[in-house]
C-alpha cells in the first residue's frame, strides 16, 4: 500500500462472527454503509472471495449526486483481514481484532484530488454507523 494512507477505527461490542457478517453481507451493508445521513445505497453486490468483486451504488436522497464504489478482493483471512483494490487502483485494508469486543480498522489510499479531511470524516462516519447498527443487533 502507498505510504499516503488514511486510517479510521472503531470498537464494536459484539462477537467477531456478527461484526464480520455486518461488514460483508449486503442486507447488513445496506443498513449502515453511507458517508453521511443524506446518502443511501441504491444497489449492493458483494462476492467475498479472492478475486471476487464488490459494487456499492450510492446516491444522495435528493437525487442530486451518485457514485459507484467498486473493487476486487486481493486478500481475505476470515475474521482477521480483508484487502481490496478499487477500480481506480487505490488500495484498502480492513483489519478485525478481538473476539467479543472487536476493533475494526480501515486503512485506505485517499482520492488524490479530494480534501483529505473530508475523506477521513466520511470513512469514520461510515464506521460509526456500522458500530451503531451492529450494537443494536
Amino acid at each position: 500500500m502507498n505510504r499516503d494512507t488514511l486510517t479510521a477505527s472503531i470498537t464494536i461490542n459484539q462477537p467477531i462472527d456478527l461484526v464480520w457478517k455486518v461488514w460483508n453481507e449486503p442486507e447488513h451493508i445496506a443498513k449502515w454503509n453511507a458517508p453521511a445521513y443524506e446518502w443511501v445505497n441504491k444497489s449492493i453486490e458483494n462476492n467475498l472471495s479472492l478475486g471476487g468483486c464488490f459494487l456499492y451504488v450510492m446516491a444522495k436522497k435528493d437525487g442530486s449526486e451518485n457514485f459507484e464504489f467498486r473493487g476486487t478482493y486481493t486478500e481475505i483471512i476470515e475474521h482477521q483481514r480483508i484487502a481490496y483494490t478499487l477500480d481506480d487502483h487505490r488500495k484498502s485494508l480492513i483489519i478485525f481484532e478481538g473476539n467479543n469486543l472487536v476493533t475494526l480498522t480501515e486503512i485506505f489510499e485517499p482520492v488524490a484530488n479530494l480534501d483529505l479531511k473530508m475523506q477521513q470524516e466520511f470513512c469514520q462516519s461510515g464506521l460509526n454507523q456500522l458500530k451503531a447498527y451492529a450494537e443494536q443487533l
